[in-house]
């Protein structure tokens, strides 16, 4: 038996972006799956945790380690006096499991696992904001990369990446696809609560969704040009039904989100857009099941779980042909040019327009997202934890 410890200081937030997803869903199935090692988990805040982690209860191998200490110089002292080791903190653990990049301190015979999401602030550093760019500078992922044993890529694209702009040795890097989670799927259109939600968040009766957060990165902007024209061409060509669908963006705030909301308030179809600032984790899979389409296209995903979330409820998707998302969406969905708003438009109009077509990518998405499931990815890591 093993004593492995987990860094699960990202939960603090009580936020459920795509790093706080992967380590809730993928630790939920380690613990399940594997009742033979023990789990020590590293916890730090200084003021109350917003997650609730009492679903840990009832694993009896795992004991959570509290810390009350400020973030800032926990995370000084990580940095220039590489103390105190956090393996020592948790009172020894034969390896340590970081699922997102931080600061980190841990002893030399330790053995390291990192999983890697993504290297979009190699990739794209002019869509973060200057104090994130020096967070990375400052946690050196490279560095990281090269103390670790194993290193876990979300997907191929990300495998790609840390090979060729950080010249990590392939063999040490394993893609171990993440999961989607099995509330995700069809709802029955007389579910009380799929009206209680659309009453809830005031959502129109046909719309369009874009679901993530809001920031430069995720390409909202060329989204909400591609449904002006198609709004254009709705009144051009005198098509009701088309004119009828709504643009709902929703997801929590990012940096630079002021031109997107002067995006927004520019279009002369402003009105018919609607921001939504915050869904309920027990509402998203509704949230999907309403909408008529669902767009995301972002200029670059690790791995993209709001697509596969879309494809699991039956609802078609269009996509970027860029970074992850062709190798994760496949031919479930359109997939576009990130950079060509007229491109997402004709798309968006065909999925509309189309009821084979629309058919057709609802069949292959629900056929594409079953290949991806949090017990497969536990099962997956607990093979290569003890490879």
């Amino acid at each position: 038996m093993a004593k492995i410890g987990i860094d699960v200081r990202c939960l603090t937030e009580g936020r459920r972006t795509g790093v706080e997803e992967y380590t809730i869903n993928l630790l939920r199935e380690i613990l399940r799956f594997d009742v033979q090692n023990e789990y020590l988990l590293f916890l730090n805040s200084w003021k109350d945790s917003r997650t609730d982690l009492a679903w840990l209860k009832e694993f009896p191998k795992v004991q959570i380690k509290r810390f009350k200490i400020p973030n800032k110089i926990l995370n000084f002292c990580f940095w220039y006096l590489n103390w105190p080791k956090i393996d020592r903190l948790l009172g020894g653990v034969d390896v340590f499991f970081m699922p997102n990049l931080t600061f980190y301190a841990l002893s030399r015979k330790v053995k390291l696992i990192v999983a890697w999401h993504d290297l979009s602030f190699e990739r794209y550093p002019e869509m973060f904001s200057l104090k994130r760019r020096l967070w990375h500078y400052l946690v050196q992922p490279k560095k990281i990369c090269r103390r670790a044993e194993k290193i876990i890529a979300v997907s191929q694209s990300t495998k790609n990446d840390l090979t060729g702009l950080y010249e990590i040795n392939s063999e040490k890097i394993a893609v171990l696809y993440s999961g989607i989670a099995d509330k995700f799927k069809i709802i029955d259109r007389n579910d009380k609560k799929l009206i209680a939600v659309k009453e809830k968040y005031h959502l129109p009766y046909r719309f369009i969704l874009y679901l993530g957060t809001i920031e430069p990165r995720k390409n909202i902007i060329s989204l909400i040009s591609a449904y002006n024209q198609l709004r254009i061409w709705a009144r051009k060509e005198n098509n009701e039904d088309l004119h009828k669908y709504r643009l709902v963006i929703a997801g929590q705030n990012g940096w630079m989100m002021d031109r997107i909301l002067k995006e927004i308030e520019n279009s002369p179809f402003c009105e018919d857009i609607l921001k939504i600032n915050f869904i309920e984790e027990e509402d998203k899979e509704y949230f999907y099941n309403l909408a008529s389409l669902f767009v995301y296209p972002s200029f670059f995903e690790g791995f993209g779980f709001p697509p596969l979330e879309a494809m699991r409820c039956g609802v078609p998707v269009i996509v970027s042909h860029s970074s992850s998302l062709p190798e994760v969406v496949e031919d479930g969905g359109i997939l576009i040019d990130p950079n060509r708003p007229s491109e997402i438009a004709v798309a968006m109009r065909e999925v509309l327009t189309s009821p084979i077509l629309r058919a057709d990518l609802i069949k292959k998405g629900l056929k594409q997202a079953q290949k991806f499931n949090w017990r497969k990815s536990a099962k997956n890591f607990i093979t290569y934890l003890n490879m």
